[in-house]
């Protein structure tokens, strides 16, 4: 098999020269093929460092849409990706690693998800932006985690609704908004196992310390928080808030920037019920500077999307994008 099929298909053990300057290169490579990296917040430090554009899914398919690359290589997931592929449908959408999935996202099959939607067929149906496409194309309006609370309400009390795929995010949602949404039940595996237990024990030992939560923790962590927010809100608060360490339960990744942006203050990682320190997504993880460099050297592995499946996924999240300028809020 040679190297060409190897990367579109997602194996990527192909040795790279030890010596190489891989940051080097990579900028070298941005250069001659008019392409940009857009990072999750939850990446390595090395690919964060050599990004152009740092932050959550949506706005960085949207940073993407304001420049005039011909390349997009995303280095995150592959739900992301697609987000960037349903807003950017002419450039040529790269992902480091085929196999970089998404629990999420997975725990939501379009084909057994259809079925839930038609037995419920009075509902109308919100999704998180954490799916693939073809959950996207069965919605009828997408949300973020910092926008999900203003798209609620702004649809009327009576109006029935299924929330999927985060059944934790649904239920913090409904608490919020004292909705009785229908919720799929899918979760994040890395925001399921942090141990309570074990955030209470360092709150004991950090007294002065802020937990700070994305809302897909479970709800026990949730209601010990001391403040909720989308991982981009997360570092924000982080910058403005006054105390000197904090307690953060979401992927490990974003303490890289926080860090850099507060070099002042502490961040500490909340601990998963398992025997590690902190908690790692492995799916994105699978992302390495390595595979970013082959990636674009090679320009695979492609993401390629059906036309009439972009474009039913685009259509909810233009829905919540035309709610959003409504209601005065910034995407």
């Amino acid at each position: 098999m040679n190297i060409e099929n190897n990367l579109s298909k997602g194996f990527l053990d192909i040795d790279i020269n030890p010596e190489l300057d891989l940051f080097g290169e990579i900028e070298k490579l941005k250069k001659e093929k008019n392409a940009i990296i857009l990072a999750h917040y939850y990446q390595e430090p090395d690919i964060q460092d050599v990004a152009d554009f740092i932050g959550d899914s949506l706005g960085l398919a949207q940073e993407a849409k304001k420049t005039n690359a011909e390349i997009i290589v995303f280095a995150g997931v592959h739900f992301m990706a697609e987000t960037a592929k349903i807003l950017n449908p002419t450039k040529k959408v790269l992902l480091p690693d085929l196999n970089a999935g998404c629990s999420l996202a997975d725990s939501a099959p379009a084909d057994l998800f259809k079925i839930f939607k038609q037995k419920n067929a009075e509902h109308l149906v919100i999704s998180y932006i954490n799916c693939s496409a073809e959950i996207k194309a069965l919605s009828d309006i997408i949300c973020t985690s910092s926008n999900a609370e203003k798209i609620i309400e702004s649809l009327p009390k009576e109006q029935p609704i299924i929330f999927a795929p985060d059944k934790n995010l649904g239920a913090y949602l409904n608490k919020k908004t004292g909705r009785k949404m229908l919720l799929w039940n899918g979760a994040c595996m890395v925001h399921e196992i942090f141990s309570l237990e074990k955030i209470i024990k360092l709150k004991i030992r950090h007294p002065k310390a802020k937990l700070i939560a994305h809302p897909e923790c479970e709800e026990s962590v949730l209601n010990i928080s001391d403040y909720i927010g989308s991982t981009t809100q997360l570092l924000k608060y982080s910058q403005t808030n006054s105390a000197s360490e904090f307690i953060v339960a979401t992927e490990t990744g974003i303490l890289h920037e926080m860090q850099k942006s507060n070099p002042l203050k502490t961040f500490i990682p909340a601990p998963p019920n398992n025997n590690c320190a902190c908690n790692d997504c492995p799916h994105m993880k699978l992302n390495t500077l390595e595979k970013l460099y082959l990636c674009m050297k090679y320009e695979l592995p492609e993401i390629k999307m059906d036309e009439k499946l972009r474009l039913a996924a685009k259509k909810p999240i233009d829905k919540m994008l035309e709610i959003s300028r409504a209601a005065g809020l910034i995407l």
